[in-house]
């Protein structure tokens, strides 16, 4: 049988929305858009980083920033200054007065169009400033196909010369070999498809993705022991709902409460773990692996994935509203 070719002559057009169409306010209508959970991690995505809302209108002296995020690998602080039009002398100084304020480490511009000017300026704060302070330039799209709902885009004009690459000068060996595992973890995720996004590698002991709603997420692990000989030896995954979030504790026996339901849709029996005086709460699966031995990496890169893609499963559709 023959196999029927698409009909490429059909292909539909993209069509670009104004932002006005759809915020017709920065700070009532955009920046409570771009506060939104799946917002947040889209504009993560872009930049290579998973954040987490710390506050709206961020009082920094006389000004009020829009929008005040923290980086989950670090707790450093990551800043975001929106406009629904061209980028201006005036928002950029209040940028450099919020970084000053602040310490912010990140300071994110998000504008219609970037001028080329700003773009310019933004390129050269990258380089004079310590590598500790980074600035990103992006330019926000909205997209339609036909009758489509509108797509939002962001567009990275301007960031730290080294972010596409930014391997710390100083790894220890097991550092480096976390860096490469969640390497290979994030493109078996890709190939293989999942509920969650995966987030940036990097060279800690955990990834975290977002699921359902701002303070939860799923987390990976991959934990270690270190033996008398200052060798590592084997140590296990745990694939990890976790709340963080300052009413935490008050959600834990609402959620525990369904821990049989749970439990017969996962398959397998949770660890429920609510340490007290916390703002956090986990439970998890776990299994006994070692990340040295690379050759089980495709094994332990698909238990992670389909543990954590159940999870996702199951508790999403659970803290929704929450």
């Amino acid at each position: 049988m023959t196999e029927k070719m698409p009909r490429f002559d059909a292909l539909a057009r993209l069509e670009p929305v104004d932002l006005r169409d759809c915020w017709k306010n920065e700070a009532t209508d955009f920046t409570r858009w771009l506060a939104r959970e799946e917002n947040t991690q889209l504009l993560g995505d872009t930049i290579g980083l998973e954040l987490e809302l710390e506050s709206g209108e961020k009082p920094v002296g006389p000004f009020q920033a829009d929008l005040l995020y923290k980086s989950t690998a670090d707790d450093s602080w990551v800043l975001v200054e929106n406009q629904l039009e061209r980028t201006d002398h005036s928002h950029l100084g209040q940028l450099l007065t919020y970084a000053a304020g602040l310490q912010a480490v990140t300071i994110v511009w998000i504008a219609r169009r970037v001028r080329e000017q700003h773009r310019a300026t933004l390129d050269w704060l990258n380089e004079v400033t310590d590598r500790r302070i980074n600035f990103f330039g992006l330019e926000i799209e909205l997209w339609r196909i036909g009758d489509s709902a509108v797509a939002p885009k962001f567009n990275v004009v301007s960031q730290p010369n080294d972010w596409l690459d930014p391997l710390p000068p100083k790894l220890s060996e097991i550092q480096r070999l976390r860096l490469e595992f969640w390497h290979a973890f994030c493109d078996h995720v890709a190939e293989e498809g999942a509920r969650f996004s995966t987030r940036k590698p990097h060279s800690e002991s955990w990834m975290e993705m977002a699921v359902g709603a701002a303070g939860f997420r799923i987390r990976a692990i991959t934990s270690t022991w270190d033996s008398r000989d200052g060798n590592y030896d084997s140590g296990e995954l745990r694939a990890e709902f976790v709340v963080k979030r300052h009413d935490a504790n008050d959600l834990y026996a609402p959620l525990h409460a369904h821990a049989d339901e749970i439990r017969e849709e996962l398959g397998e029996d949770l660890t429920w773990d609510n340490p007290q005086d916390t703002k956090t709460w986990r439970a998890y699966l776990r299994k006994t692996a070692d990340i040295q031995d690379r050759s089980s990496w495709p094994d332990q890169h698909e238990w992670l994935r389909s543990r954590l893609d159940r999870l996702s499963e199951v508790f999403g559709p659970m803290v929704k509203g929450l």
